[in-house]
Formats: structure tokens, C-alpha cells, sequence
């Protein structure tokens, strides 16, 4: 037994609930801005270095067998799985004769592609695209890319070498300035599913925050939208997808604002309505 299981052993309950209650404090969402630049005045963004190279560290090692999964650079020795997202997915490749061809725009390196992988592999043809900004399309490019993994640095280059059936929008849409315009953009390019997930959504209004990154991960603070579900699912509507599923993401996790829950992870399973 090391020495912090001994003290915690040793330490009431009662006070070991507020020493993680001041320890998680310091994480989590802050602040109710009144625009998104006022926001990014406390922030540090996604495309530093640093993150950068946690999660090409993490995900080569996925990649080369070392380790099963990451998520957020962190790596574990079990897949976790999203069986919804994977769900959307199956249904997508069965109504396209076994084929997928997905663009993940904001996907990474790869990590919701590795995470999936056994199931891919048992289509027939799969083609995997990852629309993102251009250092991780760099490092892409170079340390993962494959017959089924590609990066774009837009959409329209990737729709001009692939046919895309599905877009996956999985932890992006709040971390876009104006999210409801990039997904109202998005639909015009007729994709025949939409298949978004661990997507973060307002209990009340609408606001913009500061989500800050437990550095034990890394060092991050991002501008980050808690946004209106009822305009999301407008536009879903305005443009012809109608609702296939909805379902809360990472087993109905809460977004906690001192001790108050503010939010939750949603997704849905949308299909264009020719």
C-alpha cells in the first residue's frame, strides 16, 4: 500500500469529500462571457503544441499496439466504447451496401477511427477522413495515415478523392465561435447522416465559458459553448434530417459548475429526408 492510499485510509470521509471538492475547483467550466472573445482572453487554445504532441504520443501507441485507447491524450487498457456513435455508424455503412466513408471533422489524429477499428475492419470498404486544423493534418498525415485513415485540411478536398455518406461531429461543435452557422453550413453538403455526439448542451440558457483542463492531462483552458439543443435541433429540422436516435453521451455525464449540474453531453442519430 503507497503512501496516499495509507493517509487517505486515515483521513474522514467527510473531509476527503472537500479536500477533491477544493482539489476540482480549480477544473472544470468558468465564467459566463458575453462573447466568445471575451472568452479567449482566459483561454489557451487547442492547436499548442503541447497538446499536439500528448496525443501523437498517446495515439502512436495505440497505433502500434502499446496501448488500447486513448481519449484526450489519455490512454487506458479498455476501449470505451460509444455503442450509440458505433450504432450510427453500422447503420450508416448498411444502408450504403457495407461501405463507409465518414468525414470526422475535428477528429484528431484518429481517435474516434482507433476506437472503432475492430468493427470497422469487418466492412466491406471503409474510408475514414479527418477534416482538421492544418498541424494536426501535418502530423496526420505523416504518422498515421493509411488505406482507411486520411486528413483534410477542408471538406471540399476531401469530398473531391472520397464520397462521403456520414459526418461525425463528436466534442466540436462547442469549440467553434459560431456554431450554429458551421452546422447549418455543414448540412449543405448533403451528407446522407449526421451522427453527432458528446456535444455540450445548457440545462437553462445558453452560455459561453472557460472549459480548464485538469493539467494532469494537459494544460489547455478553451473558449466553450454550453448551447441551446433547441436550436440545434431547428436547424436539424430546417434542413431535412429528421431524428433516427438521441442518447446522452459518457453514461449521462454531468457538467458541474460548483456542485451544479449546468449541462450534459448529448448526441443523436440524424437522417437526410430525401
Amino acid at each position: 500500500m503507497n503512501v496516499k492510499k495509507i493517509v487517505k485510509e486515515f483521513i474522514p470521509p467527510i473531509l476527503l469529500r472537500t479536500i477533491n471538492k477544493i482539489r476540482n475547483a480549480k477544473y472544470g467550466w468558468k465564467g459566463d462571457y458575453s462573447t466568445w472573445e471575451a472568452a479567449k482572453q482566459n483561454a489557451i487554445g487547442y492547436d499548442t503544441d503541447d497538446i499536439l504532441n500528448k496525443v501523437k504520443k498517446s495515439l502512436l501507441k495505440v497505433k502500434n499496439g502499446e496501448a488500447v485507447y486513448e481519449r484526450d491524450s489519455v490512454v487506458f487498457n479498455e476501449i470505451h466504447y460509444s455503442w450509440q456513435l458505433l450504432a450510427g455508424l453500422m447503420l450508416a455503412a448498411a444502408k450504403n451496401k457495407g461501405n463507409l466513408s465518414v468525414i470526422d471533422f475535428g477528429g484528431s489524429l484518429g481517435s474516434t477511427y482507433y476506437q472503432n477499428k475492430k468493427f470497422l475492419d469487418k466492412l466491406d470498404n471503409v474510408s475514414w477522413n479527418i477534416v482538421e486544423q492544418k498541424n494536426f493534418v501535418d502530423c496526420g498525415k505523416k504518422e498515421f495515415e493509411n488505406k482507411q485513415l486520411h486528413f483534410y485540411y477542408d471538406i471540399e478536398s476531401c469530398q473531391k478523392e472520397q464520397n462521403p455518406n456520414i459526418l461525425v461531429l463528436s466534442s466540436v461543435l462547442q469549440y467553434i465561435e459560431d456554431p450554429y452557422q458551421l452546422l447549418d453550413e455543414l448540412m449543405q453538403y448533403n451528407f446522407k447522416f449526421i451522427l453527432m455526439d458528446l456535444t455540450a448542451v445548457s440545462f437553462e440558457n445558453e452560455r459561453i465559458t472557460v472549459q480548464c483542463v485538469n493539467p494532469l492531462i494537459y494544460n489547455a483552458k478553451y473558449p466553450c459553448w454550453l448551447l441551446d439543443y433547441n436550436k440545434i435541433n431547428f436547424i436539424f429540422e430546417k434542413n431535412n434530417y429528421f431524428l433516427v436516435e438521441s442518447f446522452e453521451s459518457l453514461n449521462n455525464y454531468n457538467i458541474i459548475e460548483r456542485g451544479r449540474s449546468i449541462g450534459q453531453y448529448k448526441g443523436e442519430i440524424r437522417m437526410k429526408n430525401d
